[in-house]
């Protein structure tokens, strides 16, 4: 695994001026909290499909994130979205003249909207400016010269045509007009000058859909009452299911259609996750899997041009391109050369003769960084950085391991190491927090640089990433291990992994700490109940407080599908499971929760819901006298506030610092 020297900074990136202010006797102070969790100056690039311009998302003065557009003949910049209230969220080329966008806003209220709201277009010299889908609050409705009125706020931006010819787009709509289509979604072809929207036609009851390099919906998967169905499309327009099963039966998924019409699937090699073809006209796999990995599932993002599918980008440990052309293979490593400490993504024009590529660069201890190559004169031009103020230097670095639980299962894991701790060096026996992923089915890190984890390393704490059963990315095995173990094995992985921290010679048995979110705040929770004698303080932040409330509570963004057919699975039945889920309950273990612990919740939370805090509060509190309440009234499921996100940060290290000083 690739990590960056500390000579790096300096001699190869040039970060004079970054590094951190000494001390008077020329210690190292810590690098300031807001350096981690201020937005990104450079948060994300996108290099336009005739490989002339660059679409960056900047932020403004202010911190607000706006959308530019950089010529790259001139290296002139052009501002074409900027929103006094909101911040440019996702943005897409349409073409080599227009994108499309969304915005993150801050509302306060039942009604606040948190990520992706409306969807606007605009032309890459900032001409061209539509709304095309309302936002709640149509706060920043567009002033457009006629057409149609914008789609109703929750609709969403599906994918653009590979073609990248015209200006549509294709959106979809949650359709609630009868009984019969509750749960069904209508899928739009939306024109971005006029506004105009014409229906696609598509199987009832899809959730998923995969269309071809010019925009036509070929394969979709059907979701309804816990079946899944494959359907494909042929040629003369005709649906027909090629295959139907059980939601957690073992099957196929539509991934991608190539340029040249292949049909590329998700199913399973050797119990883990892999990339197959799939003939439609008879329904059955190739002999052997396009892209697998021993130990991981393989979600690939595709790389086309639009001829040719180019490479395979997906994360094993750590992110990787297989290249499926040589000579994108040969240019892979020519940038590799010219930038070896950083794991570096190409970004390649559609078409044309450009030469220009993209190349965002980033490494466990280093933040994005974007450059620009030119591939007739090897010129490497850096355009920016996404945290100018996190020198690598002063950063810890994260590798990836594997431990056996109790029964045996192998945990993966990443464990991070405060600055200038080698893992293979001596003994440290530092102050170890346990962070626990949300989800919980889904994978909780990749090698990367991670803000949480950066900052706790910064002020001396290792910090251990279970990726415990029930979590994805893993193989069949792994995932299904978790199956109804909330609070069971689920739980005792993490255990097994702050012993296996101890035994490594990583972990102070007498200062360890468990943390996380949503079901990691669940988890931290659980782990103070079941194992005082080995996690001494514990920080939960929208969490779980009690499973049968993921059930019971009405104002919640989880559906009554999910509930009935997805959860009643994966955790529990609310009726016939009734005394498990309240052995599994931090609400019902309350009373054994004594040692401090920071809760923490936002008021408009809907994934979580603030009656899982306050009920748990309640009751802890006459047995706790070290619980810290933290309510932040403008908040959700998690924190999208910088100045929230460096208040509640300032908080842990205080209460970390309070509470894990050696006995």
């Amino acid at each position: 695994m690739p990590t960056l020297p500390a000579v790096f900074a300096a001699a190869a990136l040039g970060l004079a001026g970054l590094l951190a202010p000494q001390g008077a006797a020329g210690q190292a102070m810590p690098v300031p909290i807001a350096r981690f969790f201020e937005p990104a100056s450079l948060s994300d690039a996108s290099l336009s499909p005739d490989g002339r311009a660059l679409a960056m998302r900047l932020a403004a003065p202010g911190g607000k994130a706006r959308l530019a557009v950089l010529d790259l003949a001139s290296m002139l910049p052009t501002v074409v979205a900027d929103f006094k209230d909101a911040d440019v969220g996702h943005f897409q080329w349409l073409n080599q003249r227009r994108l499309v966008f969304d915005l993150q806003q801050s509302l306060i209220g039942p009604g606040r909207v948190e990520m992706g709201s409306g969807l606007f277009a605009v032309d890459a010299d900032g001409q061209g400016f539509r709304q095309l889908v309302e936002t709640i609050s149509s706060f920043a409705k567009a002033q457009s010269d006629g057409g149609a009125e914008p789609l109703r706020w929750d609709t969403w931006l599906l994918g653009v045509p590979q073609a990248l010819q015209g200006d549509e787009v294709l959106v979809v709509t949650p359709e609630e007009r009868s009984k019969e289509r509750i749960g069904h979604f209508q899928v739009q072809r939306l024109n971005t000058r006029t506004g105009r929207a014409t229906p696609v036609e598509a199987p009832l009851h899809a959730s998923h859909w995969v269309f071809d390099q010019q925009g036509a919906l070929r394969a979709a998967q059907t979701s309804h009452q816990g079946r899944l169905g494959q359907h494909w499309r042929s040629a003369d327009g005709a649906w027909r299911q090629l295959a139907e099963r059980d939601r957690f039966d073992a099957g196929w998924t539509p991934a991608n259609i190539g340029p040249d019409g292949t049909l590329y699937v998700q199913a399973a090699h050797q119990g883990h996750g892999a990339l197959f073809t799939l003939d439609p006209a008879t329904g059955t796999l190739a002999d052997k899997p396009l892209a697998s990995v021993a130990g991981f599932d393989v979600r690939p993002q595709f790389i086309s041009s639009d001829t040719t599918l180019l490479g395979l980008r997906y994360a094993i440990d750590a992110e990787i391109t297989q290249w499926l052309d040589p000579a994108m293979g040969t240019l892979q490593a020519r940038v590799d050369a010219l930038l070896p400490a950083t794991a570096n993504r190409l970004g390649l024009p559609a078409r044309g003769d450009s030469p220009f590529v993209l190349v965002q660069s980033f490494a466990d201890v280093q933040p994005m960084l974007t450059h620009v190559l030119h591939t007739g004169t090897g010129k490497l031009s850096r355009v920016g950085a996404s945290r100018p103020g996190i020198n690598p230097a002063l950063m810890g670095q994260t590798d990836f391991v594997r431990y056996p639980a109790a029964d045996g299962l192998m945990i993966p894991a990443y464990i991070t190491l405060p600055p200038g701790v080698k893992a293979d060096g001596a003994k440290k026996n530092l102050p170890l927090v346990v962070l626990v992923h949300g989800g919980p089915w889904v994978r909780g890190a990749v090698w990367q640089w991670q803000a949480e984890v950066q900052f706790l390393a910064s002020r001396g704490y290792a910090v251990l990433q279970p990726e415990f059963r029930g979590s994805t990315g893993f193989g069949t095995k792994h995932f299904e291990a978790g199956f109804r173990q909330w609070g069971q094995a689920m739980q005792t992985d993490l255990a097994d992994g702050a012993r296996w921290a101890i035994a490594q010679g990583f972990a102070d048995p007498q200062r360890i700490a468990i943390a996380g979110a949503s079901y990691g705040g669940y988890a931290t929770l659980m782990g103070l109940a079941q194992a005082p004698e080995l996690f001494r303080v514990g920080i939960s932040w929208v969490g779980v407080t009690d499973p049968a409330l993921l059930f019971s509570v009405g104002w919640s963004d989880i559906t009554n599908e999910a509930k009935q057919y997805g959860m009643a699975r994966l955790i529990g039945d609310p009726v016939a499971d009734a005394d498990k889920l309240k052995a599994a309950s931090p609400l019902a273990l309350a009373d054994r929760i004594k040692a401090p612990l920071l809760l923490a919740h936002g008021a408009w939370d809907v994934r979580v819901p603030l009656v899982h805090g306050e009920k748990f509060r309640d009751a802890n509190r006459p047995h706790n006298p070290q619980l810290e309440w933290l309510l932040y009234p403008d908040e959700g499921h998690g924190w999208h506030k910088p100045q929230t996100e460096i208040d509640f940060w300032g908080r842990v290290e205080r209460f970390l610092a309070r509470h894990l000083a050696p006995r």
